[in-house]
């Protein structure tokens, strides 16, 4: 008998030296006690090393997965069916066993004393693998194992969203600083030259401006193309000449100078950190992307934690999801619950009539969770889901627009969409000779008997009228009755 034997290392094929002590499965494990006991009972036969991790991690999974990998293939091909053994083989596993016996006709065997040999093996794996040290082997299992984990999670250096978590947080806090530091250099500059400030509205531009001219009085002699347009340029220059702000120093200047570099370098590293985030929420949630933009995306992803806590929650979470504060004051104040958080800011809800933006809200979170799902479960990168659910929120929008209140379906269209009438047959006029006449004879005994009826009817209503009344008198003789015994009973007590 023959028994293979799977290693972090490579596959190793043992020879059995005496069956008789295979027999009882209870017994085996003795045989194994020690090494020099193991090495009676088998003996290695061949052994195939992995070249890399890459073909470990193959191979294992491959085993895993109950399949035939080409290394084992060309290992068993050489050692045992090209030698023309007849023996039968042990193995851990049935489904590869069949395998193994389907493709290279080698007898398998698999029952509880073969699970005791393989037991005994991996006790005894560093004697009985000649040339394989225990270090060696225990840093490539650990090897083995993370790599085979890691191909089980699919992991991916681009699905990692702790940092789409980390760039949001950093591209509002420098949206912060950009604002306050602009709102600095406008209130410093403005004692020099208000004016500036109405006419140069972009926070860049004047930070720039203020930066190339220094004093107001380098307007004239400047060019200001590559900042201002042809018209705010020359507006500038027109007003400088009579501008109303105070003389400065050259330290102001300096100082202002500087302050302008900050707005300027933050301004433009603002511009790089919002690449780099377009391009990791396209790596890692391209459905979620197309749906909400990358902005509000990201800022679903940070108040979740996470990609796959975002994906565990409902669409009635994903929906008011940053507006937790105002959710809570409702429920303690019985008042009305939002409607909607951060995906308010979505462009759908943008472009959405006021008084639809609750249902289409209501559409998008729920069309978004799907997305958010794929995107943190499914194996597609491409954003094919994202498109089509896009799509029918964007026909909802439509519909509630044209003033449609159905549902669409996958066409985009309403089950209250009637087709329209479209006339097939030539019509018929009336004919009046169809019409059934009935003959006089029967015309009168009709009537007869409708006479006959009416007497009847009001005969019984005159019964019921005269049953009701001798009731009512009779309750009333029963009740004078009563009282004249009552009175007579108080008669005689009061004689006595």
């Amino acid at each position: 008998m023959l028994v293979l034997f799977e290693t972090a290392a490579g596959h190793a094929l043992f020879k059995v030296q005496d069956e008789a002590k295979l027999a009882n499965a209870d017994d085996v494990f003795k045989h194994f006690s020690t090494p020099e006991k193991a090495a009676k009972v088998l003996k290695l036969k061949g052994f195939n090393a992995f070249k890399d991790t890459t073909e470990a991690v193959a191979a294992a999974t491959d085993m895993v997965d109950g399949k035939m990998g080409k290394t084992l293939k060309k290992f068993l091909k050489k050692n045992v069916v090209d030698v023309g053994l007849k023996d039968k083989l042990a193995v851990s596993d049935k489904a590869l066993g069949s395998l193994i016996k389907e493709k290279l006709s080698i007898a398998c065997v698999n029952d509880s004393a073969v699970n005791e040999v393989m037991r005994g093996i991996r006790a005894n794996m560093d004697t009985l693998i000649t040339g394989l040290e225990d270090d060696d082997l225990k840093a490539m299992t650990l090897g083995l194992s993370h790599s085979l984990s890691r191909y089980k999670l699919k992991f991916s250096a681009d699905k990692v969203d702790t940092m789409i978590v980390q760039a949001i947080g950093l591209l509002d806090e420098l949206d912060k600083e950009i604002n306050t530091y602009s709102m600095r250099v406008r209130e410093w500059f403005g004692w020099h030259f208000p004016e500036m400030g109405k006419i140069v509205t972009d926070n860049l531009q004047y930070a720039k401006c203020v930066l190339k001219m220094g004093m107001r009085t380098q307007v004239k002699s400047l060019d200001f193309s590559d900042i201002l347009s042809e018209d705010v340029e020359a507006s500038m220059r027109e007003v400088c000449e009579v501008s109303m702000g105070t003389d400065i120093s050259e330290e102001d200047v300096t100082n202002i100078s500087a302050l302008c570099e900050q707005v300027i370098s933050l301004t433009e590293y603002r511009a790089q950190l919002f690449d780099y985030l377009k391009n990791r929420m396209n790596a890692i949630a391209p459905n979620l992307t197309v749906m909400v933009g990358e902005l509000v995306g990201a800022r679903l992803i940070a108040h979740a934690g996470s990609l796959m806590n975002l994906a565990k929650h409902p669409a009635s979470t994903v929906q008011i999801l940053g507006a937790e504060k105002a959710l809570f004051r409702a429920l303690k104040t019985k008042h009305d619950t939002p409607k909607y958080g951060l995906i308010y800011h979505a462009s759908l809800i943008g472009q959405t009539a006021p008084k639809h933006k609750g249902k289409i809200s209501r559409v998008l979170a729920a069309k978004t969770a799907l997305a958010v799902r794929v995107d943190a479960l499914g194996d597609s990168t491409e954003a094919t889901i994202g498109f089509d659910n896009r799509a029918k929120v964007e026909a909802r929008v439509r519909q509630l627009e044209n003033g449609f209140s159905g549902v669409p379906n996958s066409n985009g269209k309403t089950k209250n969409e009637s087709k329209k009438y479209v006339k097939t047959e030539t019509s018929k006029s009336y004919n009046a000779d169809a019409d059934m006449t009935v003959s006089s004879k029967k015309r009168k005994a009709e009537a007869a008997d409708d006479e006959d009826e009416e007497p009847k009817v009001k005969k019984e209503k005159k019964d019921k009228k005269h049953k009701k009344k001798k009731s009512a008198d009779d309750d009333a003789e029963v009740k004078e009755d009563k009282k004249d015994k009552k009175k007579k009973h108080k008669k005689k007590k009061s004689a006595e």
